[in-house]
Formats: C-alpha cells, structure tokens, sequence
C-alpha cells in the first residue's frame, strides 16, 4: 500500500471493525525491511505520540500530562501494527475490535482515579 503520510494518515480517525472510534493517528513508527528500505510498521495514537511528533512547548505540554496521568511512566502510545489496518480512505480501518486492544492509558488513570468515585457511575442508565 503506497501513501502519503502527511496527507493521507497523520491525524486520520481510526475505526475498529464494527466502525467504534478507537482514536486518531498520531505518529508512525519506521522499521528497515530485509532490503534497506523504510516502511510503516506502526501507527501510533494518544497524547505521548501526539506530543512528540508537535515537538516545542506544547508537544511538551501533551507529553507531561499524559505522563502524569497514567500508571506507567513514559505514558505509552497504542501501537497499531500496519498488519491490523484493513482500509486507508477518510479514515483509518482495522480488522479488528476495539474491544481487543489495550485501552488508552490517561483514559485508564481518569476512569480509576476520577469517575469510578462518582456515585452511580457504575450503574448503566437508561
């Protein structure tokens, strides 16, 4: 699959099988085939991706929170192996379920630290 990153995958959403919202395309991640030649290995979505591909203050700024608010330190990205992308169009789509991949960790930290403490937030409502 040829592509431009710029234009065609950096910040596209990604989409698991059953088209639930899994995140966006933060950063790529190289690799070197058997040839030389550079290849997209990863994808790369959350705010330590994101941070660093911004670089400066803000790219700072997004790395830091997403270290402070997240039980393991350097906060990691989710790494999407190219091998699970099915389609490249508007937006990025795996083959598989969200339900299989690991969840964010800032959204981990805020659910133990922050709304597991809210009466009733374990209840579903309806």
């Amino acid at each position: 699959m040829r592509i431009q990153l710029g234009r065609q995958l950096l910040d596209r959403q990604i989409v698991d099988v059953a088209g639930r919202l899994v995140g966006k395309v933060d950063d790529v991640e190289f690799a070197i085939d058997d040839e030389g030649y550079p290849y997209v290995a990863y994808l790369l979505s959350g705010q330590h991706a994101l941070g660093r591909r911004i670089g400066g203050r803000v790219g700072r700024l997004l790395v830091t929170v997403a270290d402070r608010f997240s039980e393991h330190r350097p906060a990691p990205s989710l790494r999407l192996p190219m091998t699970l992308v099915a389609q490249v169009d508007s937006a990025v789509r795996l083959r598989c379920r969200a339900d299989g991949l690991p969840p964010p960790p800032v959204e981990v930290w805020l659910r133990r630290h922050l709304i597991d403490r809210i009466p009733g937030s374990g209840r579903a409502s309806g």
